[in-house]
């Protein structure tokens, strides 16, 4: 049986602006199988989590309450992900090994496959992102973004600018598109009507925007892996700022948003996850229990924030206190 990961406190680091200030937070961590090579994760509004098991080709969920998490075959030569909570309630896992896009039926457990075109072989799937309308767009990191009508099964396959690099993609509040290109070091709008994509310049060239949020107002907060700083994208006024990652080596990966606008960074360099408060400018560490946690993706819900410690095998939640 798998067992739930003990409760540990961790204290904030200093703030890359050299706060004293301190304040806790609670971590705990969840086993999963061993070798599961945990992705992504996302909250489900039922209380679970959904997680994309890489290596075993399987999506997993987590009961947290539990701590007992099963895996979900997904077909021969599995690999997914990107997983997400669509707005049917299902789970959407963005599969690269079957160059498909899967749904999971949280009741049944049922899997149904939208493989790409024939055509379009080896995409690299990577994530997915719902708009306004229902409609899933994703990307993949060999030069493709698409979109997939839900409803009546219709994909459309689009070339991505500079060829390859689409990585991460979001929807903001009012219903745009964006993703972000890590080896075309961009940021992507897409037209949702033509699906053509325009290309936005970051502020630092080279800086692989790898992962991309957006926040209530349409801010898109973007990851410079290369770069080792955080971006923001102001859709309504087109404007940029940016603000480098504390330490020395900071190699920034998964961001994500929460309901009160925090920025939270996936910091691979510091074996760390970041708060960021915009207001302030300051950013907060709270370190990882496993060496090369090897964190890739972040969720949340109701103040939680979710990871996955791939290099561990196991997912943790975060909860401010």
């Amino acid at each position: 049986m798998i067992q739930m990961g003990m409760m540990i406190a961790v204290a904030m680091a200093l703030s890359a602006v050299g706060s004293t200030a301190h304040s806790k937070m609670a971590m705990q961590t969840f086993p999963v199988l061993a070798g599961a090579g945990a992705h992504d994760v996302y909250p489900a509004p039922d209380g679970a989590v959904w997680f994309t098991a890489q290596s075993a080709g399987k999506l997993g969920r987590l009961d947290p309450r539990t701590g007992k998490s099963d895996l979900i075959p997904l077909g021969p030569d599995a690999s997914p992900h990107g997983v997400i909570v669509g707005p049917d309630g299902a789970a959407w896992v963005t599969e690269g090994g079957q160059n498909a896009i899967a749904r999971v039926d949280p009741a049944t457990r049922s899997v149904k496959l939208f493989p790409l075109p024939k055509e379009r072989r080896n995409a690299n799937l990577n994530t997915a992102s719902f708009d306004l309308q229902g409609v899933l767009w994703f990307t993949g990191q060999n030069g493709i973004y698409g979109r997939l009508d839900t409803k009546t099964g219709a994909m459309a396959v689009f070339d991505a600018p500079r060829g390859t690099g689409p990585y991460g993609i979001a929807t903001t509040p009012d219903g745009q598109v964006f993703f972000a290109s890590l080896a075309g070091n961009y940021l992507g709008q897409i037209d949702l009507k033509t699906g053509v994509a325009t290309v936005l310049e970051p502020p630092v060239p080279g800086q692989g925007a790898r992962r991309v949020w957006s926040d209530s107002r349409g801010g898109l907060w973007i990851t410079g892996w290369n770069s080792g700083d955080l971006f923001r994208y102001d859709s309504k006024t087109k404007t940029w700022a940016r603000w480098r990652l504390p330490g020395d080596g900071p190699q920034p990966y998964a961001v994500y948003v929460d309901e009160n606008d925090r920025v939270w960074v996936s910091d691979w360099g510091a074996n760390a996850i970041l708060r960021f408060d915009p207001n302030t400018g300051k950013f907060e560490s709270f370190p990882l229990p496993d060496r090369y946690a090897s964190v890739r993706q972040l969720a949340g819900r109701n103040g939680e924030v979710w990871g996955a410690e791939s290099g561990a095998d196991k997912l943790f939640v975060l909860k401010a206190e």
